[in-house]
This record gives structure tokens, sequence and C-alpha cells, in this order.
């Protein structure tokens, strides 16, 4: 014998799915830190760390040529172009939080937020 779900079944699993829902949202735009630096890796050495409080493109060379560029504007960096076949990298949403990261691997260029209000306070103490 089948048992169907009843009207509370229906209206206990849609309360569910709301709160799940809203949860998602929720942590989407408003969860984590926001950042105060983006750190570019290139091949997994260094090659700058600049503030996402200052608006400014960044020109990312390899070689002699440039394979990248980096716009930091509003607080947020976002890869506007690449020379890779892909351009997975330039679709990618722009980043502003902390450990959010935007990543070329043709170019093998990685772009990490870091820092925040904690960073800030350690630094300081």
């Amino acid at each position: 014998m089948k048992k169907r779900l009843g009207k509370n079944d229906g209206i206990l699993l849609g309360t569910i799915f709301l709160v799940l829902a809203v949860g998602a949202v929720w942590f989407y735009f408003f969860g984590g830190e926001k950042g105060i630096v983006a750190e570019v890796t290139i091949d997994g050495q260094h090659y700058g760390t600049y503030s996402l409080k200052e608006d400014r493109d960044v020109k990312i060379i390899i070689g002699e040529k440039v394979t990248n560029i980096l716009r930091i504007h509003n607080g947020e960096a976002d890869m506007t172009e690449a020379d890779c076949p892909d351009q997975l990298c330039v679709r990618q949403r722009a980043v502003s939080k902390q450990k959010q990261t935007i990543v070329c691997l043709p170019n093998r260029v990685v772009v990490e937020v870091i820092g925040g209000e904690d960073a800030e306070l350690d630094s300081i103490t």
C-alpha cells in the first residue's frame, strides 16, 4: 500500500525549500568578508599585489607581451582581456571577497583576493 504525501507534508517541504533558498541567496550576497588586495601570481611566482580601494587597470605581461588585463574598479577585481583562446577568465565574474579567485589556465595567471578587516587588525597588533 503506497502512502501519498498529504497537504501538511507539502507545506513542510515547501517551507524547507524556502528557508534553504533564502539562506543560499543571503550567503551569495552577504557571505564572506571583503578583501583588501588582489594578489596576482604567474606560474606560482608572485607578480604583484594591488589594492582594491584604488581603481586601475593592471597589464599582466608575460615575456614581452601583454597577456591579460585586470581591471580593479569599485572594490572588485575583474579580468577584462586575455589572449587565451577559451576566454574563461574573462567570463568569470568580478571578485571582491577573501579567497575568491580568477584563473587563466593557458597563461598560468591566478588572481586571488586576500586580506580583510581581521588581517588589518593582525598587522597592527
